[in-house]
């Protein structure tokens, strides 16, 4: 399959966007993203013996927790800095880029990734990948952010525009052709495409708790796509930003710590393999 341009423009900002910034996300919205983990490893049906690929491991979350279970982990990470990271952590952890992962057909009895599918150029040809690596029957849980929103989720983006940023031009944009529908029934009617049985898929919604500067700290770090709108812009504009930051964090309760309660939606969703194909996607 040939690459389009805009597929190509897309993985590279990503790359970029997290290239050596294991770090900041750890200590900032890696936080957030490990909430749905003991969920996505029930999905998966992880317990002792079972040999799993955490793919997209970022800093080896989702890894260690199977760990935890007793499971026999490997994971992939498309970010040398996080794949370094993950090592610190004990993880046996490599650098490879979806949609080709180094592992043999069948090698897995499970496959999770945590916010993977949103950082990928081609989703569908990445799900191939995924059901390749799998034995037949074998498992495949994944969480993604959704079209529909937690107010927490959008307090750096109203942030943002209140304050006056303009998005740079170099934002990562998916080709549409290789879009879908990012609900419940889209995500499960993606993964029917690419040869998985009975997915499902369902929204977990939960109130992530941050202190107003851990927040604030990951998009200052350029962490994600918000990283990059806060990064482009002027001294000026940014001092608004945080004028408007802090006045829209009113809106949210804390906790007896003085955290805020950020209320998130994401998607969850499960399947299993069919048999898998006899050659890597092209």
């Amino acid at each position: 399959m040939i690459t389009s341009g805009a597929t190509a423009a897309f993985d590279a900002a990503e790359r970029a966007m997290w290239a050596g910034r294991a770090r900041a996300y750890e200590a900032s919205f890696g936080r957030l993203c490990a909430h749905p983990v003991p969920r996505l490893l029930d999905a998966a049906r992880v317990a002792a013996g079972t040999k799993v690929l955490d793919v997209g491991t970022g800093t080896g979350t989702a890894a260690r927790a199977a760990r935890e279970r007793d499971a026999r982990v490997r994971a992939v990470d498309a970010d040398p800095d996080m794949v370094a990271r993950a090592r610190r952590h004990g993880i046996a952890a490599e650098v490879a880029v979806l949609p080709e992962l180094p592992f043999p057909d069948g090698e897995f009895d499970a496959v999770v990734g945590n916010f993977v599918l949103n950082h990928v150029g081609r989703p569908r040809a990445a799900l191939t990948e995924l059901r390749r690596v799998l034995r037949p029957g074998g498992r495949i849980a994944l969480t993604l952010w959704g079209t529909r929103r937690g107010a927490g989720q959008d307090l750096l983006g109203r942030a943002c525009a209140a304050g006056g940023a303009v998005p740079p031009a170099y934002l990562p944009r998916l080709d549409p052709a290789e879009d879908f529908p990012r609900t419940p029934d889209g995500l499960a009617a993606l993964l029917a495409g690419a040869g998985f049985d009975a997915p499902r898929a369902a929204e977990l919604e939960w109130d992530h708790r941050a202190g107003a500067e851990e927040w604030w700290g990951g998009a200052a770090g350029g962490i994600a796509t918000i990283g990059l709108v806060l990064g482009a812009q002027d001294a000026g504009t940014v001092v608004r930003i945080r004028a408007e930051y802090d006045r829209l964090c009113a809106e949210f309760a804390r906790d007896g710590e003085g955290r805020l309660a950020l209320p998130h939606v994401a998607l969850l969703a499960r399947a299993t393999a069919r048999p898998p194909l006899s050659r890597r996607p092209g």
